[in-house]
């Protein structure tokens, strides 16, 4: 595994113990970056406008759109280690 791989799942485990819950569009982000890390980009179809919460799902992970898996985990682990203070 390589070390960029472990971070990336510490990140995970330490995104659990933040000192307080990030606001919803740092929240997004989070979520966009992992997707992007973890499935690559987007191809599903973006969610109906009344799905208020599954559409800024889509929009976050859509945002991080053409980055890599690996540049991916590694902002990631930078947001993550930004908000653990």
């Amino acid at each position: 595994m390589s070390d960029l791989s472990s971070l990336f799942e510490a990140a995970q485990a330490n995104a659990q113990l933040l000192p307080e819950r990030p606001d919803n569009p740092t929240l997004l982000k989070i979520y966009g970056l992992f997707k992007q890390a973890t499935e690559g980009d987007n191809a599903a179809k973006r969610p109906s406008f009344s799905d208020v919460v599954a559409r800024a799902k889509w929009d976050a992970w859509t945002a991080q759109k053409g980055l890599s898996a690996d540049e991916a985990k590694q902002k990631y682990v930078e947001l993550i280690d930004s908000l653990r203070g």
